[in-house]
């Protein structure tokens, strides 16, 4: 059992007693930090622990230099492998992340997962919506794990600071794809955005331009020939969002779509714009 992108419905209906099977339950809202934790509650897969995005994946503690790091920065390296360990997972664990959302709040684990070193982790395609489509069980029993032995490896992510994407903004080496909805892109809606607009020069590529119909990811072909008209290269694309989550939506599209090396930019927008030194654009370019 190995699986480093996603796994549908069906193949993991016939692993879920696998014994190195770690399920996690990514479920959360942006504007609600309790959605998530009261969504679990209800009902999730069998065996399924809840990874809570503002309690479990980020670390909301100022930069040394005591400036803002975004509303979901990442934790260290270090925390984030205590808490791998806390739910179970070992080095030979295969990780399968879900949400109700299309994958946005997922995908951030996944990359999470490989930015420590751990490639078996894959994303349930469809998430519980396809879940209980199919008819999979629904439980509200908590699942606890003896601790794990997982250990930090090289990463297989690259990252990139807020420094690094003004650096580019005279380089232009890279291409900017911004995850966010077209309105918050340009900068039309402040619901979430104390401060509206993009980085200068960016792309909107929605988290959601991946999906099909369905809930499920497009096909690698259709996926490869979307992203392929969008950017030069992998290696040369940041992709970025509100806060680092949504964009990994986009690095997961582009693993699929055998796209893999772009970097995420994980304070992203909400970061970039607490500093009104760096520069904001609006509408569309």
């Amino acid at each position: 059992m190995s699986y480093t992108t996603l796994i549908s419905v069906t193949e993991l209906q016939k692993h879920l007693d696998d014994p190195a099977l770690v399920i996690l339950d990514c479920r959360g809202e942006l504007t609600d930090p309790h959605a998530g934790a009261a969504a679990f509650a209800l009902g999730h897969l069998p065996g399924a622990q809840h990874a809570d995005q503002d309690v479990h994946l980020s670390d909301k503690s100022l930069g040394k230099d005591g400036s803002f790091r975004g509303r979901h920065p990442l934790p260290s390296p270090e925390s984030f492998i205590q808490t791998l360990r806390h739910w179970g997972v070992h080095p030979h664990s295969q990780v399968i992340v879900y949400d109700g959302h299309g994958g946005m709040f997922a995908s951030r684990v996944w990359w999470m997962l490989r930015w420590v070193g751990h490639a078996e982790v894959a994303l349930l395609d469809g998430g519980l919506p396809a879940w209980q489509a199919a008819g999979g069980a629904i439980t509200t029993t908590v699942t606890t794990k003896p601790t794990g032995s997982i250990t930090l490896q090289a990463s297989l992510v690259r990252t990139v600071s807020a420094e690094d994407v003004l650096a580019n903004l005279e380089t232009k080496h890279s291409i900017v794809l911004d995850a966010r909805a077209n309105d918050r892109f340009r900068g039309e809606n402040e619901t979430i955005d104390p401060v509206a607009g993009h980085i200068p020069g960016a792309r909107n590529r929605m988290f959601k331009d991946n999906l099909q119909a369905d809930g499920c990811f497009k096909p690698a072909e259709a996926l490869r020939a979307e992203f392929s008209a969008l950017i030069r290269s992998p290696e040369s694309t940041i992709a970025q969002c509100g806060s680092g989550i949504s964009a990994c939506h986009n690095l997961l599209a582009m693993e699929i779509a055998g796209l893999p090396g772009a970097a995420l930019y994980p304070g992203s927008w909400s970061e970039w714009s607490s500093d009104p030194s760096r520069p904001v654009a609006t509408g569309t370019e």
